[in-house]
């Protein structure tokens, strides 16, 4: 088994939210071999978000793991807190604040 360096970004106003995110990847593009485009832990700060955005060819789960959020899944807003699980399929759009 490797030990992965974990590749940070600071994200700002990612896909037109606001502030910044924190990405921290896990995993990285060889380990995923083409069957993933991202395993990540990503933190999103009080008062920043990841604005709407739609998955095309792609899917995309979160999991909170602490704090709150407002959740827009295909333009229904939701609160969403610790031990959800959200899924956004191919050709859907969401969001989260």
């Amino acid at each position: 088994m490797a030990i992965t360096q974990h590749e940070h970004i600071d994200a700002e106003n990612r896909f037109g939210g606001s502030g910044t995110i924190h990405i921290e990847k896990i995993l990285s593009p060889a380990e995923l071999d083409g069957k993933c485009a991202m395993y990540a832990r990503v933190t999103i700060p009080p008062h920043a978000s990841m604005g709407v955005h739609r998955h095309e060819g792609n899917t995309e789960t979160y999991h909170i793991l602490s704090g709150r959020a407002r959740y827009n899944d295909n333009g229904k807003e939701i609160e969403i807190g610790p031990g959800t699980t959200t899924f956004c399929g191919d050709g859907e759009v969401h969001a989260i604040e």
